[in-house]
């Protein structure tokens, strides 16, 4: 992408995608709360909403503030990190950006399509903070894992010199820069925050399987945006992401909920909503480079191994509870190795300007070792940069990303925000003005209707965590 300077008038339907796109994966951080909320228990329901809010937030900030001028400064010379010249958005205003001689789009418009990448990156890792982690130290540490780790990963891939951009490496709408970096960064710091107390684990599950289920539609529906504006113009290439992004969502969901079943024997809401999100990250470095047959075979692969891969955290003894890694980062390392082998030129070039040589299917059997290289690379980076920082919050006063037992005893939601996702205790109250029960006994003295009902309510919030 070159940036320069016209007067003449923009591609108005250039100008609709990046718009369209913007919103569409800005929903997703609304669904991806919902997501998380419902996996996690009652008591930190909207902790979990809380903490991607907050990551969108900062995201938007940091990316405003020098993030996008990191990322993609079209006057930077090297190849792994941009400059500041576009700080604070700077410069950006007057300037047309261009991918080919038959249209233009405003810089800014560009801009705020890639600033929510950086955002539903920062709200997949937050999941890693799950009953256990605090809100205040995350929110300077998002904004330097954004700058130190994220900026860097993006101008690699997407930045005019990036080195992997120019090695020739495939990655359509993000699996390195978006899914890899958020689900071994999540690992990562699941692991310095270490595991949540086990005696809060017995009989552990998601205490909302509705709202798992709107969160994965919202994820849905936003991802069709996400990768399929990603080529920024609407083409051939747009529909063929869509349908690509459709097809390994539905043959990942379909393997992931059948496995389930064959140990089970019983149908799975919450199997079949993670093996549609295996497939939807699988497909996003892909979905604009492979042919339709290639993404049924892909989303059968990534739900099977997205499926076994969920017991990563047992063998590493690391609490990653929401299984990011299994579900971002090992779909997105299947995903990239998969355009190494099905990449198609044809489908490559359905955007009108991109050219490349594609990959085994095009006899270009390099593609393999280059997709190697740059995976290695990815997470080598992202989890070392990840653990230096986690490393440095820890020995911060007051910046350590846990909370203390008595919070996860609690719940995060009384700890941390002091509101509730649903506020039991004027349920209590309501039960006993409906029953007489005297809200004032004698000093000393609990009636025994009250104490009853007291138990019976313990038992209930038992029932309920």
């Amino acid at each position: 992408m070159t940036s320069t300077v016209w007067t003449e008038p923009y591609n108005e339907a250039t100008i609709i995608t990046l718009v369209v796109g913007t919103c569409l994966v800005l929903v997703m951080c609304f669904g991806l709360a919902y997501l998380y909320s419902g996996l996690a228990r009652r008591k930190s329901a909207l902790h979990m909403i809380f903490c991607v809010f907050i990551a969108l937030l900062v995201s938007i900030f940091q990316w405003y503030f020098w993030g996008y001028s990191l990322a993609f400064s079209g006057s930077a010379s090297n190849k792994f990190i941009g400059n500041l010249r576009n700080f604070g958005y700077m410069k950006l205003e007057d300037t047309r950006s261009l991918t080919d001689n038959d249209f233009g789009y405003p810089e800014m418009a560009f801009a705020n399509f890639q600033g929510m990448f950086a955002a539903i990156t920062v709200c997949i890792m937050i999941g890693a903070l799950c009953e256990r982690g605090r809100i205040l130290p995350f929110i300077p540490f998002t904004f330097c894992w954004l700058t130190l780790v994220y900026c860097p990963v993006t101008y690699w891939i997407w930045g005019p010199n990036g080195w992997a951009a120019k090695w020739g490496v495939l990655d359509y709408a993000g699996g390195g820069p978006v899914e890899i970096l958020s689900g071994f960064s999540a690992f990562v710091i699941s692991y310095f925050i270490g595991p949540r107390e086990k005696h809060l684990m017995v009989n552990f599950r998601p205490h909302n399987v509705s709202m798992v289920t709107i969160g994965t539609a919202l994820l849905w529906f936003g991802w069709l945006g996400f990768n399929g504006l990603t080529c920024l113009k609407p083409s051939l290439k747009s529909v063929y992401a869509i349908m690509n992004s459709n097809l390994c969502a539905t043959f990942g969901g379909l393997t992931w909920v059948f496995l389930d079943y064959t140990r089970t024997k019983h149908w799975s809401m919450v199997g079949l909503c993670s093996g549609i999100i295996s497939g939807l990250v699988a497909a996003t470095p892909t979905s604009g480079i492979i042919p339709l047959w290639a993404s049924v075979i892909l989303g059968v692969v990534s739900g099977i191994v997205c499926n076994f891969a969920t017991e990563l955290k047992i063998f590493a003894n690391v609490d990653d509870c929401l299984d990011v890694l299994a579900e971002h980062g090992i779909a997105g390392v299947v995903g990239l190795l998969f355009n190494a082998i099905f990449a198609a030129d044809y489908v490559i070039g359905y955007d009108g300007y991109s050219d490349h040589a594609g990959g085994w299917i095009n006899h270009n059997w390099k593609q393999l070792y280059i997709q190697i290289a740059y995976i290695a690379a990815v997470i080598g980076y992202c989890m070392s940069v990840t653990a230096i920082l986690c490393f440095i919050w820890e020995k911060i006063p007051f910046m350590k990303l846990r909370a203390d037992e008595k919070g996860e005893e609690l719940g995060m939601d009384e700890y941390e925000i002091g509101e509730f996702a649903y506020d039991y205790v004027e349920v209590r109250r309501s039960f006993l003005d409906i029953n007489g029960f005297s809200p004032e006994p004698e000093e000393n003295e609990v009636p025994l209707q009250e104490k009853q009902t007291q138990n019976a309510l313990h038992s209930q919030d038992s029932t309920l965590n």
